[in-house]
């Protein structure tokens, strides 16, 4: 009869057989159903410009934006944590014209190169963008909908099987704060009982929908913000929230539903705040989040942070 394996020497024969395969990278932890399917990169608030060495607050907004791109796949890539997405949640463009959505499209071009080194064929799928009060939506799509996923919009997020996204463009033109029309509203009413919407769902928008507790912000923030937290709240298949517009990173949960996460996203371009402690000890340096999304609709996240490039 032949000699039963042991726990450990299987899992070695399992690794050495996964390893063999070719563009798979796989770790212990994936073998034991520990690693999400999905990885998805957030970046936001760049505040881009048409001239590609303008400077806001003392950097230039393009070169920050390449640097936080690089720093962040190059942290991710020492773990095997390769992203499979790219979302960048608002404020693309901060004088809202052409030729800073013309930047932007050449910066992903030219920093998500394929096939980038990731777990799936093909490097990192079609970005993602959000509209932020720094934006011109109209000018957004017209430069980058071949490009790009423009919301608002509710999407597949291959190659997780039934994980979407449900993007939501709190733009309001005029206005710093954010607002949804009542054709959104509609929309949002419906995408959330459709079939379509029936598994975990990951919502992005620009604007927090609650207060912060950052005076400024909070002045700034989502109007009606409550209302579309309890409409979020009563769709049992959200698993979590995330958004730009604050510039550091924030924690809280959805209201009444403690295990979906609200997270606040640092900006590639300058800190502000924080309100509350960067757990990474670097409130004042640019930054991103990886979030994990899992086989059962868990979410894992993680902060990054990386040091500035300050202008000559």
């Amino acid at each position: 009869m032949a000699r039963s394996l042991h726990g450990e020497q299987l899992m070695e024969i399992l690794l050495e057989s996964v390893r063999l395969r070719p563009r798979v990278r796989r770790t212990r932890q994936d073998l034991l159903g520990m690693v999400p399917r999905l990885r998805l990169l957030q970046l936001s608030d760049p505040h881009l410009l048409a001239d590609p060495a303008g400077s806001l607050r003392g950097r230039r907004p393009a070169a920050m934006l390449r640097h936080g791109l690089r720093q962040a796949l190059a942290q991710l890539q020492v773990d095997g944590a390769f992203p499979d997405r790219l979302l960048i949640s608002g404020d693309l463009c901060h004088d809202e014209s052409w030729g800073g959505y013309r930047r932007l499209g050449e910066i992903l071009r030219s920093e998500l190169p394929e096939p980038l080194p990731a777990p799936t064929p093909g490097g990192i799928a079609t970005p993602i963008l959000l509209a932020g009060n720094h934006d011109h939506p109209q000018l957004l799509r017209a430069a980058l909908s071949q490009q790009a996923r423009i919301s608002p919009g509710l999407w597949p997020l291959e190659p997780a099987p039934g994980w979407s996204l449900l993007a939501i463009d709190s733009h309001c033109a005029g206005r710093e704060g954010g607002r949804l029309d009542s054709a959104q509203w509609a929309w949002l009413e419906q995408a959330l009982t459709s079939s379509a919407a029936a598994e975990p769902l990951l919502v992005a928008l620009h604007h927090p929908p609650l207060a912060i507790g950052d005076p400024g912000f909070d002045a700034i923030a989502l109007e009606e913000g409550e209302r579309l937290m309890a409409l979020l709240a009563a769709a049992p298949q959200v698993r979590g929230v995330v958004f730009g517009h604050v510039h550091q990173h924030w924690q809280g949960c959805l209201p009444g539903r403690p295990e979906v996460p609200l997270l606040g996203c640092p900006s590639t371009l300058i800190g502000y705040g924080p309100v509350q402690p960067c757990p990474l000890g670097r409130a004042a340096d640019p930054g991103g989040r990886l979030l994990e999304l899992g086989e059962e609709g868990e979410i894992r996240h993680r902060l990054l942070r990386w040091p500035a490039l300050e202008c000559p």
